[in-house]
């Protein structure tokens, strides 16, 4: 277990557009918010796809059914999938949020500093190194994926439902980052 001595800094996300403002938001775009699941704030990512009420609810819903789902794969490899495919996408802000909470639910930093410092080559443990290998041929190219790649999550234990929970929290971020992209820009977090 790590001491957790590396740190990924937390980034903010600056919309393109202007963000829904809650006070003056609609019944349904209220509604919409609702959605998230950290019932804590509302983001400035959450307000500017709540410019299209109905899409952001289907978004969030597919979301916390792929990232949050009880059973299946554990939470600490669907955030791992999660960052890989952040990773290759450029997309830093997911990418950091990712690797936070990757290291806050394994309790390990020594994965994420290795990307950090090294990127996706590795050499990871083997069961590291079968989800990241896997996770970035599937979000370069998809069809590259190999017999070879989904032997290896099988023989270190991933079953086959468990192996779609991976797809999946790969392959939402082949989209989300490009959503991510499209609307708005990170920022450093002043202070931190």
């Amino acid at each position: 277990m790590s001491t957790s001595r590396f740190k990924v800094k937390p980034l903010s996300w600056a919309p393109y557009i202007e963000p829904v403002e809650v006070a003056s938001a609609t019944d349904e775009q209220l509604a919409a918010m609702q959605v998230t699941p950290s019932n804590t704030k509302v983001s400035p990512y959450v307000r500017t796809l709540a410019h299209d009420p109905e899409s952001y609810v289907a978004r969030t819903r597919l979301f916390n059914a792929i990232m949050y789902a009880k059973g299946g794969l554990d939470r600490a490899e669907r955030e791992l999938g999660a960052l890989v495919a952040s990773t290759v996408n450029r997309c830093i802000y997911c990418a950091s949020v990712h690797a936070r909470r990757y290291v806050e639910l394994a309790e390990r930093d020594d994965v994420v500093e290795q990307i950090y410092l090294r990127g996706l080559e590795g050499p990871f443990e083997p069961k590291v190194q079968a989800i990241v290998d896997f996770c970035r041929t599937l979000s370069e190219t998809p069809s590259h994926v190999t017999k070879e790649q989904v032997q290896a999550l099988r023989d270190n234990g991933l079953s086959k439902a468990e192996i779609v929970d991976l797809i999946h929290s790969a392959a939402i971020f082949g989209w989300a980052n490009r959503l991510m992209h499209t609307l708005g820009h990170s920022t450093p977090v002043e202070g931190k």
